[in-house]
């Protein structure tokens, strides 16, 4: 998740940065629907899209939908 081109630059201490880029790579996106979130079971962080609640432990759960192995073998596939 992280750029290749990144502006982060430490001292020769190695304790603080001079500069860092600022953000986080779960940032929303323009859109509620473009926001990640991470699933209950699994813990990988998806698109609110890829993502449905189901009762686990009693409490509405976000979880990978419409599991959390058939999403990898679909995002597999893809790439």
């Amino acid at each position: 998740m992280s750029k290749s081109d990144s502006k982060t630059t430490m001292l020769p201490d190695g304790l603080r940065y001079k500069s860092k880029v600022s953000g986080s790579p779960f940032m929303a996106a323009a859109s509620f629907g473009g926001a990640t979130m991470s699933c209950f079971l699994c813990g990988k962080h998806r698109p609110r899209s890829q993502m449905t609640t189901r009762k686990v432990l009693g409490k509405s759960q976000a979880v990978c939908a419409p599991s959390c192995k058939e999403l990898d073998a679909i995002i597999a596939g893809e790439k």
